[in-house]
């Protein structure tokens, strides 16, 4: 299946099921139960295998460490300009961890940022992009889900961090990314077999968009304007510019400054939503942020991003 086929499947994935949770959501007993579940599953049953398959497949050269290493700086640098943006925002305790955790994680995978670097550098710009990407899940289970779920429930001391957080069948995903680098490091190859990572992929997507649509209504879409703004200031504007200086002095290949450029304009990712919903943060709120912010990425901002696009292969 071509990158194209994929993409074009895969946003068929995400508007399908996003409306049918919409739809459903006032005909469910408990929506936000519900929700909770099938995230659940995904992060166990279907996550694990698509995080070992796709990083075990990697081409791990020293030379590309410069991208996560990347990844993970754009997102620190979400989160500070989310703590700025709090002291402007009348938020409190579960909605401020949300707007906090909406502001530093990115959607920088196939279905978005990923994709991008595709259609701008063929491809390699794909690959790179998934080397960029490897940042995320160690990224996402060892600050995003530790943090909301102390937002959430409070808990302290050694056994509750055992529990809450190693055990946790949670955090399988970051289990199978630490496996798939052990088994690189041990120099096994991923075995050549047939592995359906598209399917597994569409499963995954989808289920995330269900349950995104189950918390979403669209009478609230415009009822968190000020904080959309804040957001969509800090993704669109202080992120991109903050990478495009530290880029300007920086001697690495033009592929590989494009591809973290490109990826600094990306929105918010549907994993905060995922920890909204894991971890009983401000749903609503999340939910609100990501849509808005996806919508205006798609309609304002990816034009722009092709309309500039020699300047920014050029950079």
């Amino acid at each position: 299946m071509s990158a194209t086929l994929r993409f074009a499947l895969f946003q068929i994935v995400i508007v399908v099921p996003f409306l049918a949770g919409t739809w459903l959501r006032p005909r469910m007993a408990d929506s936000k139960k519900t929700s909770g579940r099938l995230i659940r599953f995904n992060l166990t049953l279907v996550e694990p295998f698509i995080a070992l398959w796709s990083i075990w497949g990697l081409d791990l050269g020293r030379d590309m460490v410069f991208l996560p290493l990347s990844g993970l700086l754009l997102v620190l640098a979400g989160m500070a300009a989310g703590r700025v943006a709090l002291a402007f925002l009348p938020l409190k305790g579960k909605s401020r961890a949300t707007f906090l955790i909406s502001s530093s994680i990115a959607n920088h995978g196939f279905t978005m940022g990923a994709f991008i670097c595709y259609l701008f550098l063929g491809e390699r710009g794909l690959g790179l992009a998934m080397l960029f990407l490897s940042y995320f899940l160690l990224y996402v289970f060892t600050v995003i889900f530790p943090y909301a779920r102390y937002v959430s429930s409070r808990k302290h001391g050694r056994a509750g961090i055992l529990r809450e957080y190693v055990l946790n069948l949670q955090n399988l995903p970051l289990g199978a990314t630490l496996l798939a680098l052990a088994l690189h490091a041990l120099g096994l190859p991923r075995p050549d077999i047939f592995f359906p990572i598209d399917l597994f992929m569409v499963v995954s997507i989808s289920l995330y968009y269900f349950s995104m649509g189950t918390s979403f209504t669209f009478s609230g879409m415009f009822a968190s304007l000020r904080e959309n703004a804040w957001l969509a200031a800090i993704k669109f504007a202080a992120v991109p510019a903050g990478a495009a200086f530290c880029l300007s002095f920086t001697p690495i290949a033009p592929e590989l400054k494009g591809v973290v450029l490109l990826q600094a304009f990306m929105p918010a990712a549907i994993y905060s939503v995922v920890a909204s919903v894991l971890f009983d943060l401000d749903t609503g709120l999340a939910t609100n942020l990501f849509a808005f912010n996806t919508l205006l990425f798609i309609f304002l901002v990816l034009p722009l991003l092709f309309l500039c696009r020699g300047a920014i292969l050029s950079f």
